[in-house]
């Protein structure tokens, strides 16, 4: 499996610098619902890397191999009417759950994004707090930190690299049931005292951000109890 890899922590030089580009549908009128949205996020992205294409003869595979080897970086931008439309026709996977739909792509050089790509806003995809309904049976439950505040575009990244992390930590039946739902997350905020004991479970998997943006190197921002 190409996420059994490494993942390198060495200085890159910026030229060099590969990153994973997520796209959230947000339309201005009737937006998604957030938590929807993240879970279509945590969906697409290991979606992306474990689809066929990512195999050793996939026609992704290379480019997925060099991303992984050096730092995993996420970017999310949001995309309305003909700009979705447009993006869907570049490498990746669309995942739709509820009232949302991202697109996760295959990772490549920021320095050389597609057009469909550069064009799309970063900043302005937040999203009120919804109240989610229970957990699909099949889900994998994903907790965000409740002790920080991050916009719905830097947790969409988070819960994203929280299902690559989880992934390759799964016996082959438990992943392949998982693949065979899509998938599917569920992401929930739990208390602080919650996700305190969360970290301490040794069987967590626990995402620590690389803080570039938005939270301190090192925070905590998504668990995962196996």
């Amino acid at each position: 499996m190409l996420l059994d890899r490494s993942w390198s922590s060495d200085v890159e030089d910026p030229a060099a610098v590969r990153a994973m580009p997520m796209v959230l549908h947000i339309e201005r009128v009737d937006p998604p619902a957030r938590t929807d949205v993240l879970e279509a996020a945590a969906a697409a992205a290991v979606a992306v890397c474990l689809d066929p294409r990512a195999e050793v003869d996939g026609e992704w595979h290379d480019e997925l191999a060099k991303w992984i080897s050096g730092r995993i970086r996420k970017v999310s931008r949001r995309a309305r009417g003909a700009h979705w439309e447009a993006v869907q026709a570049l490498p990746g996977v669309t995942v739709t759950v509820g009232t949302a739909s991202v697109r996760a792509f295959l990772p490549g050089l920021v320095s050389a994004l597609p057009k469909e790509l550069s064009r799309l806003q970063v900043s302005g995809s937040d999203l009120p707090a919804d109240v989610p309904g229970p957990v699909p049976a099949e889900a994998r439950l994903l907790w965000l930190n409740p002790k920080v505040t991050m916009t719905v575009g830097k947790l969409a990244a988070q819960v994203g690299h929280a299902s690559m992390l989880l992934a390759p930590r799964l016996p082959e039946p438990d992943l392949a049931r998982w693949a065979a739902t899509g998938y599917r997350c569920a992401v929930r905020t739990p208390s602080p005292a919650e996700w305190d004991a969360l970290l301490t479970d040794p069987d967590a998997v626990v995402v620590r951000d690389a803080g570039y943006t938005e939270v301190d190197p090192g925070t905590a921002t998504v668990a995962v109890a196996r």
